[in-house]
């Protein structure tokens, strides 16, 4: 005679053997439900680390209404346009690997924070330190910089005001900050500008009650001015390419690294309403995997394991099978074969590699 359990009546998705006995690893499916469902005429922003941009790719080549507020003027091409960050994410952030990072920006966008440590003068003009590999060149001068600045603000604001959905991937927990006022830099000052300094420039590990902290904060200021809008997380399945600490390996970093933005971001999806967590995470790292979502470096997510996550995101966050791409007199899908074949994905972590040669 059977006994009852408290797993007794649990779906077969409760239970690891059932859930990938005889299963191939493409069909793995850890999706429960979907948090909302997608319409092409939702206006769908994204930020964060280097695999939110598999994210924006996916949705642009299937006809959604992916949110672009920074353009490029008409007339420069595509690929030009890409180099200088146009259309990677909503606005011409690069990459914001860190919860701080995008709270800082909305903030600054706001004129609530205004950093110490603004412009990084070099040989060619300025860099931009929170945005370092925005553009090939430095900017030409002042006047240049602010405009560029301003202008890329006002596209924060109009994503924040007028999203409907926003999707943030959580890329690291490590940072490099000012002593002076706590700003928060994608990359370490030295690396792709600026000149490091160890007493001004600290190196900041944060925690998983600090993420939720911020990410809390950063909703409520959205929320502020765009009530309704959506949050969808995910977690970059990329590993760190370098620590900054040198009483761990990388790989040991890296697991504690992942490990705080997974329970911060299930924390956070258990205390912000309308704000979703969809484990791309789990299906590129996931042992039904074997590790063969990675590329021969063993960092960088082969095609076949986006491919995956984004059949899963279709199949659970939209309605049914993807529209057909915009009949603008554009050819979106060839625009994109274009501009993936010029670029690799635009990760600024990479830059800590090549500083180092």
């Amino acid at each position: 005679m059977s006994r009852e359990t408290p797993y007794s009546d649990l779906p077969d998705h409760c239970f690891w053997s059932r859930s990938h006995r005889g299963k191939p690893a493409s069909e793995v499916d850890p999706v429960v439900k979907g948090g909302f469902t997608l319409t092409p005429e939702m206006k769908i922003a994204t930020a964060g680390s280097c695999f939110a941009q598999h994210i924006a790719r996916h949705l642009k080549a299937q006809g959604y209404n992916y949110l672009v507020t920074e353009r490029a003027h008409p007339i420069i091409a595509p690929e030009i346009a890409a180099r200088f960050g146009y259309g990677t994410f909503t606005a011409r952030f690069g990459n914001i690997y860190t919860v701080r990072q995008l709270l800082q920006l909305a903030r600054r966008a706001y004129g609530a924070f205004r950093p110490a440590e603004d412009a990084w003068e070099t040989e060619g003009g300025l860099i931009d330190p929170f945005r370092p590999n925005i553009q090939p060149e430095p900017f030409a001068g002042r006047e240049d910089y602010d405009a560029a600045r301003e202008t890329h603000f006002a596209a924060v604001r109009e994503m924040i005001e007028s999203a409907d959905v926003f999707v943030f991937t959580f890329g690291l927990t490590e940072a490099w900050t000012s002593a002076e006022d706590g700003a928060v830099f994608p990359l370490a000052p030295g690396v792709a500008g600026g000149t490091f300094d160890a007493e001004r420039h600290v190196f900041h590990n944060f925690t998983v009650d600090e993420i939720t902290a911020d990410f809390t904060a950063f909703v409520e200021l959205m929320r502020a001015r765009n009530p309704e809008v959506k949050i969808l997380m995910t977690v970059s399945p990329v590993p760190l390419i370098a620590t900054a600490r040198e009483d761990q390996s990388v790989i040991a970093a890296t697991a504690y690294s992942k490990a705080v933005l997974r329970v911060a971001t299930e924390q956070l999806s258990q205390s912000l309403p309308d704000c979703h967590y969809f484990p791309s995470y789990e299906v590129i790292t996931g042992n039904h995997a074997r590790g063969a979502y990675f590329g021969p470096d063993l960092r960088e997510v082969e095609r076949a394991g986006v491919d995956h996550v984004m059949r899963l995101f279709m199949r659970h966050y939209t309605e049914g099978e993807a529209p057909a791409a915009p009949k603008d007199g554009k050819d979106e899908s060839s625009f994109q074969d274009r501009v993936e074949k010029a670029l690799d994905l635009i990760c600024d972590e990479e830059m800590i590699e090549k500083a180092v040669r």
